[in-house]
Formats: structure tokens, sequence, C-alpha cells
């Protein structure tokens, strides 16, 4: 997420889904993915099927409980109550809410919401990342389902970032980015698309995923593939850092110098709702 990593850290082929014509059915159905189920298998997911208002695994995450800024002068704190991260109705929910907050740090901010990663729990080189997700959307909203490379701690943006999917303030364009050494923040190799015209991000869940391979990350929206990344986009003299295993993150950010700040427009409480993530290895 452009400049906030630096400051952020300081099997089976058949999968569930649900089959729409069952009135509240969820993961119901055991199916394969249609378009790749010859050459992917699945290696690692999260369905979100707790009980309501359950924490998350913590054998796959670990929640963020933090309000520093991020690097991007954002304007929530990240908590691990129920209130911003949990699952209901068979999603993750991060809700982000309006209310005077104080961290166990002292830190005070007029919003909190929901961050959480995978680091020493789950990493993986090269394959298929996706998520289905419903997002929120208004002034100042940031969610994003992003990866890290697992050696962050040698430093950001040397490690690598893929932002599988961002989207920022109050419309629907969808981002795909790299970051790394001499291509970070506002100079990350950028893709963007809409959806389809009648289709918003904040109306219906969409899958967004990216296929990693040696020296090629495809980015795709519903498998439409909008944007492919190569050694060859590199500003000269840089490197391809992808190499190596990232691990995965969600998080809802509120404001910040890319998105701006939330306005009188803006409605609080919001939820980015997120169906699953799995992640393929390919065979």
């Amino acid at each position: 997420m452009t400049l906030s990593a630096a400051l952020r850290f300081f099997s089976a082929r058949s999968i569930l889904l649900c089959v729409p014509l069952l009135s509240g059915c969820r993961n119901e159905v055991a199916v394969a993915p249609p378009t790749f189920a010859a050459t992917w298998q699945l290696t690692w997911s999260d369905e979100f099927s707790g009980a309501d208002g359950s924490p998350v695994d913590p054998k796959k995450w670990s929640v963020m409980k933090s309000g520093n800024g991020f690097g991007n002068n954002e304007l929530e704190y990240y908590t691990e109550r129920p209130e911003n991260v949990r699952q209901e109705g068979g999603n993750l929910v991060l809700e982000a809410r309006q209310e005077a907050y104080t961290g166990p740090d002292g830190v005070s901010r007029n919003y909190t919401s929901g961050r959480m990663e995978s680091q020493g729990k789950f990493d993986q080189l090269y394959g298929r990342f996706e998520a289905r997700m419903k997002l929120p959307y208004g002034k100042g909203i940031w969610p994003a389902f992003w990866m890290l490379g697992n050696n962050i701690a040698q430093g950001w943006p040397q490690s690598g970032e893929i932002d599988i999917l961002e989207t920022i303030g109050d419309h629907q364009r969808i981002y795909g980015t790299l970051h790394g050494p001499g291509y970070s923040g506002s100079n990350g190799l950028k893709g963007i698309t809409d959806l389809p015209t009648g289709q918003a991000v904040d109306t219906a869940f969409h899958v967004y995923a990216v296929e990693w391979s040696p020296n090629q990350i495809k980015f795709f929206v519903d498998d439409t593939l909008y944007a492919t990344h190569t050694p060859k986009d590199l500003p000269a003299g840089t490197t391809w850092v992808y190499d190596h295993n990232f691990f995965v993150l969600f998080d809802f950010a509120v404001g910040g110098d890319w998105p701006g700040n939330p306005d009188s427009s803006t409605i609080f409480p919001q939820q980015m709702l997120v169906d699953y993530v799995r992640v393929y290895t390919h065979l």
C-alpha cells in the first residue's frame, strides 16, 4: 500500500462454493473452479465460516493493534475488537467506525478499523492468490487486499509488495500495483481498470486475484485479465524482487495522502466484506 509498508512492521482441487439458486446457502456444494481446475491446486484458504461475532482464526492471522498512520497520514486506529474485525454471515468483516478511541499505546484517533495479516503463519512463492469481496465506498475510504515479502524485516520496498486490490475515495476504479526498490509509492507499477457499466465494488461481490509466476504477475477482476507486469516494465537500473515467499494482508484504511480524508458525505460505519481468500499453486 504505497509508502505504508515501511512503517507497518516496524489439498484438494475441489473447493466449496454456494449455488445461488439455493436460498441462504453458503459453502454448501463442492465444486472445482471452472476456469483453472485442471492447472491449479488449492494450498491455503480461509472461508470465514466461524460463528457470528467470532474472531478470525489465530492459526492463520494476526490482527493489527496500532494507530501510527502507517506512513500515509491515515486516520484510523486498527483494533482487534469484534466491532472492527469479526466473522459474520460467512464473511470476514473489517468495519470502519467513526468514534473517539485511544489505544493502549496512548495514541488517540477519531476512527477505528481492522487489519490482519498472515505473516509467520502462511506465505508462498508463486501461485494464484484470490479473494471474493464486497467493498466499502465513499470519500476517504481505502480498502486493500495485498501481499508483502516475508523478508520485510530487511526493509521496504526491498522486500517487494503486491497490491492485488485497492480502491480509493468515491469512485469505482480498481488498482493493482507492484512496489519495489526504485519503483514504489506513486512510482509503483500500476494496473488500473473499471468494472463494466452497471457494476460497482460496493453493491456486489467480485473476485480480485493475481497469478504470479517467475518474471510475471497478472492482475484479474472476476477472471478478466486487466494488467500484466514483467521485469521489462521496470525502470532502468531497478530490480525485480518477486522471487521469494510473500504473505497475505487485508486492511481497511480511513483517510490518508492518496484517498484524502472523509468528509460530510462519507457514511459510517462501513464494512469491507471478504467471502473467502484462496491460494493455489500451479500443477
